[in-house]
């Protein structure tokens, strides 16, 4: 008779329970903390924005010439400003200056940045394609009156750089008074600023093209496509958002150009050149009327608050119908 031994179950081991980190619970105390961190940068936007922004608006309602107090005549500043010749004028000046700081250097820029990362950095190496960037770039770093005083030097009607350089070569004839003539000041002032702020897009445009495929290029390269087809379908499309900045910030930034005019033409001859910073400006501090300066410059705000808020709704509907196809 054979017994059958039988071996004894293995007791379950008991899983202990993973514990957790300790992670500090977040709760009023750390909110409030978050909002003091806040506190500095709130004052310092309330000191240096909203209220000098707040006061502005109120002075375009008061005929203050910065002595005695202020008096309020509500909209007459408003009703003079529309019928001002003056501040229309500055107006289609302001218009020049963006066809000379947004328009053309935006189309150049883009172009120039095409050809530099497609052309010039694919056959010759990055090395030269930074190196021109950078030399576009280079009067962007100069300060604006520092700039504005060398192309006065170079303008000047007496001893210029120019006028000397076309006599020299037998253009006599060509020899002008570029910035004291009204036919040619406000053009000349749009070819400085053409000069001035064509590196800006440059740099952000290249910047963008570095997160293009390559292979794109050679793709369409391979199909055929030569230099303008790959920009027009390659890059333009892809910087588009790029785009849309660039043309904001330079749009805001020739609205509200002062330093060079105030440098090479003090808005003159006549109001050829005048732009409705100097405008503003020229009310503040040489005529000393402060409530219509300060009318001039809260209405060149509402205006640059009108164009963001266009520019941005174009952007996003721009977006919206990039991603719905």
């Amino acid at each position: 008779m054979t017994t059958q031994l039988t071996t004894p179950p293995k007791k379950e081991r008991k899983k202990r329970p993973v514990e957790e980190p300790l992670l500090p619970k977040s709760g009023k105390n750390d909110r409030a903390a978050f909002w003091v961190y806040l506190i500095p940068g709130f004052i310092l936007l309330a000191i240096v924005v909203i209220v000098p922004l707040i006061w502005n608006i109120y002075l375009s309602f008061t005929e203050y010439r910065g002595i005695r107090p202020p008096i309020w005549i509500g909209l007459d500043n408003w009703i003079e400003l529309l019928g001002d010749d003056k501040f229309w004028m500055s107006f289609v000046n302001s218009i020049a200056m963006i066809v000379a700081m947004v328009v053309i250097p935006t189309l150049l820029g883009l172009a120039l940045a095409a050809m530099l990362f497609d052309l010039i950095g694919r056959k010759f190496g990055g090395r030269l394609a930074s190196f021109l960037r950078a030399t576009y770039y280079l009067p962007q770093i100069l300060p604006v009156v520092v700039a504005a005083v060398v192309i006065g030097w170079i303008l000047r009607a007496d001893d210029g750089a120019l006028n000397e350089i076309l006599g020299a070569i037998g253009l006599s004839s060509l020899e002008h008074n570029w910035l004291g003539s009204p036919d040619t000041a406000l053009a000349s002032i749009m070819v400085v600023m053409v000069w001035v702020q064509l590196g800006y897009p440059v740099v952000i445009f290249m910047a963008a093209l570095q997160r293009v495929d390559p292979e794109l290029y050679e793709a369409a390269e391979l199909d055929g496509a030569n230099w303008f087809q790959r920009f027009t379908a390659i890059t333009v499309t892809i910087i588009r958002p790029e785009i849309f900045v660039v043309t904001l910030t330079c749009t805001i930034a020739a609205l509200k150009v002062f330093g060079p005019i105030y440098t090479l033409t003090r808005g003159g001859p006549g109001n050829s050149t005048i732009v409705p910073s100097y405008y503003s400006y020229s009310e503040f501090f040489q005529s000393q009327q402060v409530g219509y300066g300060a009318t001039i410059a809260t209405a060149l705000t509402i205006i640059i608050i009108v164009v963001a808020i266009f520019f941005i709704k174009a952007q996003n509907r721009a977006e919206r119908a990039e991603s719905e196809r």
